[in-house]
């Protein structure tokens, strides 16, 4: 497979290229991004609100015998 790397830049959300290139319909490409931060995305742990509705969330522990199981 032949690569030929040419340099662009992003205006407006699109990729202009800095030469004049004519590239064939549906060909295919790589967009390989230097120095690309990306910012994580962080998943916070959802937090009761009404702390009246606490009892809703409570839980009971049953031990069982292992002779009672089935």
């Amino acid at each position: 497979m032949q690569v030929t790397t040419i340099e662009g830049i992003v205006k407006n959300g699109k990729i202009h290229l800095s030469e004049d290139v004519n590239l064939p319909e549906s060909a295919r490409v790589y967009v390989i991004v230097p120095d690309l931060q990306r910012q994580r995305a962080r998943i916070m742990s959802p937090r009761l609100v009404d702390k009246s509705k606490m009892k809703d969330f409570e839980r009971e522990i049953i031990e069982v015998d292992e002779d009672d199981q089935l």
